[in-house]
């Protein structure tokens, strides 16, 4: 994932006026001109970027050595940033109407995307909303009881996860998943509140509600970004539908027809994650009949000893036989590729821009294991991302929209193919074509399986920020959405109007828009399809990898540099020629897949009839 403080188009910040001093809220004039609208926005990006860069460094800091002093000077220095960019969005106010240049204009729009607050005791109060949801979530641990009635130790929500991806005992599944979804309720009332106090910074700067300002954020009306998620939905929902029906037969063969009805939702604590949005877990009951592994790239990395920073040289690699450039001399001197043993640190991967120039740097604990190699492949997408845009001003160093700077790095990681594993000396021989299916299986159960899950998570939120969906009425829409889209159900019986089911998602009591991932799945599939035709491919879309072609990299390294200068359609149109996001490329990709799971679903159902 990406850091980048400086989000102005996603930043659901606590904001407030700043001092009549502020430089970037000098006295007006009577009339404002385009050239006072120019003279704003040089001053504001001078004055952000310098905050930016302070933050930055500063929760840098704060990641890295984690006490209560950096904790304390990380807050410091976001709020002087958060501060600076709220009176930044409320005297961009004061141009709105006035014929600007394209870019003035765009600078002025990305400006104003930002819930702000000129009263500083709502500002505290929503800070202080903020900060106890998401100390709420970090703190609930379910506390089972023992038979006898005495408390048993409590579980976190990490211990809960494991059980679920591990376990096939349907009772402790269920009570894993009640213990934990019976925790957001404590904190419903605070949402509630914050949900109100949201909308309220969000209608000072001209918005309907939040949810109006979220989907504002994407280059077209409001109402257009909704219809353009459905047809999207609409798109790969056939692909899902296979998914789910063959996954239902094998769930259904492990669980019993008690558990697991022949038709209708299926309840959703069997999918081996907690919210059911990703189903890798399910792998070992889903694999196809017969399906052994003849390699193993974990074993592969282990066996060469292969360091974190080797591992990061191998991503590196993947990006310049495109003709990108090598990572600057002080990301090798400044990166934190393992976990130190003297502190703590958030081993979480993330890739960080601390300043304008090349100071870009990659924060993990890398083990040598299959999944960190694919997620070092992804890191450094960002990292490119960053270089990419580097000399764009700095309201426009940001992605073309939030689900792009996502599917830059999972675009690469598709790229992660046998043949690529052999050219780079990590396989010795291809397998041929009939080890596809289960490859292909295993992806799908992370990138189709999670599509409805982060549609539907900003559906409902979309309805509770507009007032559609009540308080009393969340976990009735939460329960219908997910039926309606993910083909599930809830685990015990009954609706209580207190429940809060959808706080269970850490999303959600953080206030993390969700709309990106679903994107960013669409597009790295649309942007793997372009390259592989830049490259001059032809074959299965599945089996290619653009390493090694410039032609690709260019093409590639062309919209990078665009950052979020221009409408996402026309960063979209400079990889891919093409200016609508196309869920057919995902649909190609798993083509094969599709045959398969058809077949497989015939013959099951075929069965049942017997």
């Amino acid at each position: 994932m990406p850091v980048s403080p400086k989000t102005i188009s996603t930043l659901l910040a606590v904001t407030a006026m700043a001092a009549a001093s502020s430089t970037v809220l000098a006295a007006p004039t009577a009339k404002p001109s385009a050239a006072e609208a120019d003279r704003f926005l040089a001053d504001t990006e001078a004055k952000l970027n310098k905050l930016n860069n302070e933050q930055a460094r500063a929760a840098w800091v704060g990641s890295n050595f984690i006490t209560d002093d950096t904790e304390g000077i990380t807050a410091y220095f976001a709020e002087r940033y958060l501060s600076a960019s709220g009176a930044a969005a409320i005297g961009a106010r004061r141009f709105n109407g006035l014929k600007l240049s394209p870019e003035a204009a765009r600078k002025m729009m990305l400006l104003q995307q930002t819930v702000v607050f000129a009263d500083p005791k709502e500002r505290e109060q929503y800070a202080s909303l903020q900060a106890a949801l998401n100390g709420a979530y970090g703190k609930a641990k379910y506390c089972p009881k023992k038979d006898d009635g005495s408390a048993d130790a409590c579980m976190a929500l990490g211990e809960m996860e494991k059980v679920l991806a591990n376990s096939r005992d349907e009772p402790k599944l269920k009570q894993m998943w009640a213990g934990w979804h019976a925790q957001a309720p404590a904190y419903k009332q605070k949402y509630i509140d914050y949900v109100a106090l949201s909308n309220k910074g969000a209608k000072q700067m001209g918005f309907a509600d939040t949810g109006v300002m979220w989907r504002s954020q994407y280059d077209m009306p409001p109402e257009a970004f909704a219809a353009e998620m459905e047809r999207l939905w609409q798109q790969v929902k056939p692909l899902y539908d296979a998914l789910h029906t063959y996954t239902r037969h094998k769930l259904r063969a492990t669980y019993g027809a008690d558990v697991v009805p022949l038709t209708g939702p299926i309840p959703s604590h069997l999918f081996g994650n907690m919210w059911s949005q990703t189903w890798t877990n399910l792998y070992p009951i889903l694999k196809p009949a017969g399906e052994t592994k003849s390699y193993d790239l974990t074993k592969v990395l282990e066996q060469r000893k292969t360091d974190a920073k080797q591992m990061t040289k191998y991503a590196e690699t993947f990006y310049t036989s495109l003709g990108m450039q090598k990572l600057p001399e002080t990301f090798w001197e400044r990166s934190l590729l393992t976990k130190p043993r003297d502190r703590d640190v958030v081993c979480h991967a993330s890739a960080w821009p601390l300043n304008e120039k090349d100071d870009v740097r990659i924060k993990m604990c890398i083990t040598p294991t299959a999944e960190d190699f694919t997620v070092i492949h992804h890191e450094l997408g960002h990292v490119y991302y960053f270089l990419g845009y580097t000399k764009q001003p700095f309201l426009f160093r940001n992605g073309a929209n939030d689900g792009f700077h996502e599917a830059i790095g999972d675009t690469v990681a598709l790229s992660i193919t046998p043949g690529y594993l052999k050219k780079i000396g990590l396989m010795d021989q291809e397998p041929d074509v009939n080890a596809d299916i289960p490859q292909l299986l295993e992806r799908a159960l992370s990138k189709v399986a999670i599509l409805p899950f982060a549609y539907s998570v900003d559906k409902w939120r979309w309805d509770v920020y507009s007032g559609k969906t009540k308080p009393a009425d969340y976990d009735q829409r939460w329960w219908q959405l997910r039926e309606q889209y993910m083909g599930m159900k809830r685990p015990l019986a009954g609706i209580d109007a207190s429940g809060f089911d959808a706080g269970a998602k850490y999303h959600v009591a953080a206030d993390v828009p969700y709309s990106r991932y679903f994107l960013a799945d669409m597009l790295q599939f649309q942007f793997h399809r372009a390259l592989c035709r830049e490259a001059g491919y032809s074959g299965p879309l599945n089996r290619c990898s653009v390493y090694g072609n410039a032609k690709a990299g260019a093409k590639l390294q062309q919209m990078l540099e665009l950052g979020a200068s221009k409408p996402w359609p026309e960063a979209l149109k400079a990889i891919s020629g093409e200016d609508k996001i196309d869920g057919n490329a995902l649909i190609e990709y798993f083509a094969p897949l599709k045959t398969w799971l058809d077949q497989q679903n015939a013959a099951f159902a075929a069965a049942e009839k017997k």
